[in-house]
C-alpha cells in the first residue's frame, strides 16, 4: 500500500500533512515515500515548496505551493502615486523589468487617454526587447548549468552581459531600473548607442550559436529533454498558458501581435512555435524568440524616429527643472505633481503586454485620485505555475529540475 498526499494544513500547533493509503500498482512492496524540494533549494529559486510522492524515483503526485516571497506588490501599489508604482513593477520580473514598467505606463496612459511620442514607443520596444533576450538568456543559461552543461550557462551568462551593460548605460542600473515613467521615458538614448546595439547583437549571437551546437544535437540534452512533461495546445489553453510556454505546445498567440503596442505593428517578426510541447520545445522557442527579438531591436534602431521622448503635458510630466527654477508656472506645476501625483479619471482599465514569460496585464481601478485605488497583475509565472503538478505526474524525481527550469517561475511574479 502506497500514500497519497491530499493536502496541507498550516495551523497553530505546526504543519500537518495528510495522507490516505492506495496500492502502489506496481511490484514493490513498500510505501510511497514523501521528499520535500524546497523552499530552500538551490533549483527552485528560494520561493517554491515541492512536496512529491514517490514510488522509486517515479512521480505519483506532488503539491506545488508559492507564496513564499510575501511582499505585498497590489496592496502596496494603492499605497504610493502611479509614477511610485514603477519601483515594485521591477521587482515583479527583476530580469527584465522594462517590460513591466512599459505595461505600467501603458495601463495608465490608457486610463488617461493620453499616447506618448513616437520616438518614445521605439525606444520602450527596442529596450524591452533586450530585456527580451536578456530573460530568455537567463532561463537556458540557468536550465543548461543545472543539467551540468555549464560551459553552456558561461556563454549565455557572457551574451546576457552584452545586453545588461547597455541597458545600464541607459537607465543608471541593471536589474531595478525604474527607467519609464507615465507619459514618457527619464531619459533618452545617449550618443552612439545603436552602434553599441549592433555589437551586441553580434555577440549574442556568436554565443547562441555556441550553446546551439553544443546542446540541441547533445544525445544526454535530448535524452534529457525530449518527450519530457508534455502539453498539448488544448492544455496549454484549459491553463491559460502563454509566452514560450504556450507557443511551444503550439498555440499562437502573442500579445505583441494579438493587441499591438507601442507600435509593434510597425515591426516584422514571427512567432516561433512547437509542436510536442514538452520541454525541448520549450527550450527551442525561446531560442528562436531571441533571434526574432534582435530583428526587431534592429528595425527599431534603424527606423528610430527623431522628436520629444515625453507627452508635453505639465499634469503628467515634471517640468525641466531650468524651467522649475525661473518660472513661477513651472515651480507650481512641480509642485502639484509632486504633492498631488498624477489625477486620472474615474473608471477602470486593463491592458496586457508579452511579457518575458507570457501575458503580463495590469487591470487599475481609479476612483479619481493620485493613487490607485486597486490594482491587479496578471502574473504569467503566477498562472504558469499551476500547470506545473500536471507535467511533474509520471515524470521522474530527475526530471524536477529541467521542467521548474523551462516554466521560468520569477519569485516576484508569484508575489500576493
Amino acid at each position: 500500500m502506497g500514500r497519497d498526499l491530499l493536502n496541507v494544513d498550516y495551523g497553530a500547533g505546526g504543519v500537518t500533512t495528510h495522507f490516505r493509503s492506495r496500492p502502489l500498482g506496481d511490484d514493490l512492496h513498500s510505501e510511497t515515500m514523501i521528499l520535500n524540494m524546497g523552499p530552500a533549494h538551490p533549483a527552485t529559486h528560494g520561493t517554491v515548496r515541492l512536496v512529491a510522492e514517490l514510488s522509486g524515483e517515479k512521480i505519483l503526485d506532488a503539491d506545488v505551493e508559492v507564496g513564499y516571497l510575501h511582499r505585498g506588490f497590489e496592496k502596496m501599489c494603492e499605497h504610493v502615486d502611479y509614477n511610485q508604482v514603477m519601483p515594485y513593477t521591477d521587482r515583479l520580473n527583476y530580469v527584465s523589468p522594462i517590460i513591466n514598467n512599459v505595461g505600467w505606463c501603458l495601463t495608465v496612459e490608457k486610463l488617461l487617454g493620453i499616447t506618448v511620442p513616437k520616438r518614445c514607443q521605439y525606444i520602450r520596444v527596442l529596450l524591452s526587447e533586450m530585456s527580451r533576450v536578456s530573460d530568455h538568456l537567463t532561463c537556458l543559461g540557468a536550465s543548461a548549468m543545472e543539467l551540468g552543461a555549464f560551459t553552456v550557462m558561461l556563454y549565455l551568462i557572457q551574451a546576457r552581459e552584452y545586453m545588461w551593460e547597455l541597458i545600464e548605460e541607459v537607465t543608471g542600473a541593471r536589474l531595478t531600473i525604474s527607467y519609464c515613467r507615465v507619459g514618457g521615458l527619464k531619459a533618452d538614448l545617449p550618443d552612439g548607442f545603436a552602434d553599441k546595439v549592433r555589437k551586441a547583437c553580434q555577440g549574442v549571437r556568436a554565443h547562441l550559436a555556441n550553446a546551439d551546437r553544443l546542446l540541441s544535437r547533445n544525445r544526454i540534452f535530448l535524452d534529457r529533454m525530449c518527450n519530457v512533461a508534455p502539453i498539448t495546445r488544448e492544455e496549454a489553453i484549459a491553463y491559460s498558458l502563454s509566452g514560450p510556454i504556450g507557443r511551444a505546445s503550439g498555440f499562437n498567440y502573442d500579445v505583441r501581435k494579438a493587441f499591438p503596442y507601442s507600435s509593434y505593428e510597425e515591426f516584422e517578426f514571427e512567432v516561433p512555435l512547437g509542436s510536442k510541447g514538452d520541454n525541448f520545445d520549450r527550450f527551442h522557442v525561446r531560442l528562436l524568440e531571441m533571434e526574432q527579438s534582435m530583428r526587431i531591436i534592429e528595425q527599431a534602431l534603424d527606423n528610430m524616429p527623431d522628436g520629444p521622448i515625453n507627452v508635453e503635458d505639465p499634469h503628467i510630466v515634471l517640468e525641466p527643472k531650468d524651467r522649475v527654477y525661473s518660472s513661477i508656472d513651472g515651480m507650481i506645476n512641480h509642485f502639484e505633481l509632486v504633492i498631488r501625483g498624477i489625477e486620472p479619471p474615474q473608471g477602470d482599465v486593463y491592458l496586457p503586454v508579452e511579457g518575458g514569460n507570457g501575458e503580463l496585464g495590469f487591470y487599475a481601478v481609479s476612483d479619481g485620485s493620485g493613487r490607485p485605488y486597486k490594482l491587479h497583475v496578471r502574473a504569467p509565472s503566477f498562472i504558469h505555475m499551476g500547470v506545473m503538478r500536471k507535467m511533474l505526474l509520471g515524470a521522474n524525481i530527475a526530471d524536477v529540475v529541467p521542467i521548474f527550469g523551462m516554466i521560468n517561475m520569477i519569485g516576484g511574479e508569484c508575489d500576493r
